[in-house]
């Protein structure tokens, strides 16, 4: 058996980086390589994936899930995997085994899939799978040999809904992110500066709070 074909992965836990300049996870991969020859590196590419139909929902998630999956009755066929993110790290020599952290960069931008759906959740974890590629160098007595870890290296992981409110907590405190047109921007600056508000939220409080006047 190729050496490539022994070598397993493992996410064994998840947490925020607490050095990070923007908010990034921390995945803790553990590494099995079952065979006599050492491992000299891994180039380590993970895809991250989200499988919401892997877990329940309570009636105010489903409120927030409704741009993503719409209605319940339609769950069955809307609640379908889709990526996260991609992610890269590089993995020093061992051998038999190893553990490594796998950055995971996060974005509270509720126009991303990803973002809008974990800013849904109240409790409970997130349902993760973990899709592993990437090149594995070994080092023989006849010298390097390089080989493609293969396809089906893959890891489910259950991720506190905690440990996400915590990391965007930490970097954006009690806020998050709209993404907007520049146009919308413009507009909503002068109605803030018009209005003497200290802040666009609220101008946008304000906005919101204006009964919408019927159509003629």
């Amino acid at each position: 058996m190729s050496p490539a074909y022994s070598i397993t992965f493992a996410v064994l836990d998840i947490k925020p980086e607490p050095y990070a300049i923007g908010p990034t996870l921390s995945a803790r991969v553990g590494i099995a390589a079952l065979g006599e020859e050492p491992v000299h590196a891994i180039a380590l590419r993970a895809q991250v994936r989200i499988e919401p139909n892997r877990r329940a929902y309570t009636d105010a998630e489903g409120s927030g899930l409704l741009d993503l999956f719409g209605t319940r009755d339609r769950w069955h066929d809307t609640q379908r995997t889709f990526l996260w993110m991609h992610t890269t790290t590089t993995v020093p020599g061992f051998t038999g085994g190893a553990e490594v952290d796998l950055p995971l960069p996060c974005t509270y931008d509720l126009e991303v899939t990803g973002s809008k759906y974990l800013h849904a959740l109240r409790d409970g974890t997130v349902p993760l799978l973990f899709l592993f590629s990437g090149t594995v160098f070994f080092k023989g007595a006849s010298g390097f040999s390089v080989q493609q870890i293969p396809w089906d290296r893959d890891d489910r992981f259950e991720m506190p809904v905690s440990v996400w409110r915590q990391l965007m907590d930490t970097h954006y405190p009690d806020t998050g992110w709209v993404r907007m047109r520049r146009e919308t921007v413009d507009a909503l600056t002068v109605y803030k500066s018009g209005h003497g508000f200290l802040d666009y939220d609220q101008a946008v409080t304000e906005l919101l709070s204006t009964p919408s006047r019927e159509p003629s």
